[in-house]
């Protein structure tokens, strides 16, 4: 009853649009003074994952799509004026800081036995920049809001489960050399398993990133009220801000942090469909054959837990090994993160994938975006998957139909 009620609450504080300073209800004051979102589902739209701005950005789902400022010259590794990720709206009385802009540069991709898929290559830029040219050093990188099913099951994965499939070096010479991310901090490192880049450990420091870049809400790993707002934007510090005495001295105290943390982790992954078809079960078998599932582990236990039974040693099918793989070129972003390459990423999970249309009303994988189809996905993988990406283009129509069906089954 008691995690029903925490997970009741957590879904309210979840939809919740939080107000600007001293606007509103106390529990949710504080937002900005510049945001991304005034709610977490404004981004996590029906828990499914976002999609990215529109084309020559136009601001259709743009709420959806975060746009991260990397820049290996600063201290906070962010642009020195607007920080480390974008914000595109802002309270009354201060400039946001400017707009997504997405251009695509279209190209054909021709499979073995004539056919063609269509894809594009996004060119991010910032339209109508608030507060001076972006530092010539800054990177852009864009980011999709991720699914929101099953964090609670990963997060209950035992570190040694995840650390038994790295492979660094490649000592077993398969092309395949996952590499665990590891996040330093006060005590002897962590294991990071969520984000694009796997760079948190948990789910309280993946909602504290959140809350404090994404909506300019603070909490107590993040205690400042202003959010990503840098010394060069001294308006947006001196703005005024809801952290309170009365709620520990932050705008998320740790009441709505619990509850957030119990919406989070509690959201259940909907079952496999069609176990039963031929094809699914003839495209399963291709998934195995062509490799993927060297990255895309299908089966974990989940370890034993005193506070969260019901998720306790359970076997579940993510479809992930949780590390970091070289994807290749095409699909780095164009700087190295403290823990990963720009052309390494967390191995996304797979689970739920094919209700991606119904659940979200559109098509849009990978980190960015970019892919509109889970064909035009496969064929992004290069670097330690470009075999498996090769093997998917030498088969024929039918047999790629096969194992695409059998991803929209999971």
């Amino acid at each position: 009853f008691e995690t029903l009620s925490r997970f009741r609450l957590g879904t309210a504080a979840f939809r919740q649009t939080w107000t600007p300073a001293g606007i509103g209800r106390a529990h949710f004051d504080g937002l900005g003074p510049l945001y991304n979102a005034p709610s977490c589902e404004s981004c996590h739209v029906n828990d499914g994952r976002g999609r990215p701005t529109g084309e020559g950005g136009a601001p259709y789902g743009s709420a959806s799509m975060i746009l991260k400022l990397s820049n290996p010259t600063t201290d906070g590794g962010g642009d020195p004026v607007y920080g480390r990720q974008l914000q595109d709206l802002a309270i009354a009385g201060l400039k946001a800081e400017g707009r997504i802009r997405i251009d695509y540069e279209p190209s054909t991709f021709t499979f073995a036995d004539g056919a063609r898929a269509h894809l594009r290559t996004p060119r991010v830029s910032i339209a109508d920049p608030a507060y001076g040219p972006l530092d010539p050093q800054t990177r852009l990188q864009p980011r999709i809001a991720p699914p929101m099913i099953g964090l609670g099951l990963i997060a209950r994965i035992a570190p040694a489960d995840i650390m038994a499939n790295a492979d660094p070096d490649d000592r077993d010479g398969d092309g395949i050399s996952g590499r665990a991310s590891l996040i330093a901090g006060d005590g002897p490192p962590r294991l990071g398993r969520f984000g694009w880049k796997a760079d948190q450990p948990d789910l309280d420091g993946q909602i504290a990133i959140a809350l404090t870049r994404d909506m300019g809400i603070s909490s107590k790993a993040h205690p400042s009220g202003f959010g990503d707002c840098t010394p060069a934007q001294q308006l947006c510090r001196r703005a005024p801000d809801g952290n309170s005495a009365r709620f520990d001295n932050r705008e998320a105290h740790r009441v709505i942090r619990d509850w957030l943390l119990a919406y989070s982790e509690n959201l259940e992954v909907p079952p496999p469909r069609k176990a039963d078809d031929p094809e699914i079960a003839a495209g399963e078998a291709l998934f195995y054959r062509l490799g993927c599932e060297a990255c895309h582990r299908a089966s974990f236990v989940t370890a034993p837990s005193l506070d969260a039974p019901h998720l306790a040693g359970r076997e579940i099918a993510p479809y992930s090994d949780f590390l970091l793989h070289d994807m290749g070129p095409g699909l780095a972003d164009g700087a190295a993160a403290p823990q990963a390459e720009a052309g390494e990423w967390r191995t996304a999970p797979l689970w739920g994938i094919g209700l991606t249309h119904e659940v979200n009303g559109n098509m849009a994988f990978l980190h960015d975006g970019r892919a509109r189809s889970l064909t035009e996905a496969v064929l992004w993988h290069g670097g330690e998957a470009a075999a498996s990406r090769d093997a998917f283009a030498a088969l024929k129509s039918a047999e790629r139909d096969g194992l695409i069906a059998f991803l929209e089954a999971l």
